[in-house]
């Protein structure tokens, strides 16, 4: 057992023992809805081991975690609410039927599971379109990276500047790919690796030369990237 499985069992538990020594205690007449309550209490803390695993698993990114926060909280509400009713009922179980906290109860535990539901959809839904980003500009930053490493290795100022022209051109591109400019950046990628063997090989004509043609291939996925906006 990791620790942080050991954190979720000793908070499970620490809640049951207090939970249990509170309501054995105190003078409640062991009926039919005080054992209800009882179990539905013993519910609530059990379901916390699940809440909080699914909100902060280890296998999940910190931004993940983040957004698990409110997966916790809504656990933590249900667990709140679900103590204090159970002890209510248990302080008023000679003057009401056993259906109305069996009803209440159910009603919070399915509002608890409802929004658990809906917030643990909403988070994989916001971790698959950060994926999907990644995986959209991971071509421009690859592309931006090398343009920006080449003016380092040249040492001719006019040269030099041309590159770093080019360099500004892909910073302020949209960083964004689709299907639509597939080829376009397949055809910059094919450039740039051409580009890149004339700077090594201090070819200052083939540098001007792809630098023009990386510009209008630039320019052209840009293009491309406005209409399909």
């Amino acid at each position: 057992m990791n620790k942080a499985k050991g954190r979720l069992v000793a908070i499970a538990a620490i809640l049951l023992v207090v939970f249990s020594v509170i309501v054995f205690l105190l003078p409640f007449e062991k009926n039919g809805i005080f054992w209800i309550s009882y179990v539905f209490g013993i519910l609530a803390i059990a379901l916390q081991l699940y809440m909080l695993k699914v909100s902060f698993g280890k296998e999940k990114s910190v931004k993940s975690r983040f957004y698990g926060f409110s997966i916790a909280q809504i656990g933590v509400i249900y667990l709140a609410v679900q103590m204090i009713m159970s002890i209510l009922f248990m302080c008023i179980a000679a003057f009401v039927p056993m259906q109305i906290p069996i009803i209440l109860y159910l009603i919070l535990f399915a509002a608890a599971a409802i929004g658990f539901i809906a917030a643990d959809t909403v988070r994989d839904e916001i971790e698959k379109q950060d994926m999907q980003l990644a995986k959209s500009i991971s071509c421009m930053q690859e592309l931006r990276s090398k343009a920006a490493s080449l003016p380092a290795l040249c040492d001719d100022i006019e040269t030099k500047k041309i590159l770093t022209d080019l360099s500004d051109r892909f910073k302020y591109s949209d960083p964004v790919s689709s299907s639509a400019v597939e080829e376009a950046e397949k055809e910059i990628a094919v450039i740039m690796t051409e580009l890149q063997s004339a700077v090594a090989e201090s070819d200052v004509d083939c540098i001007k030369s792809l630098c023009q043609k990386a510009s209008m291939s630039l320019d052209e996925r840009n293009r491309l990237c406005k209409l399909g906006k």
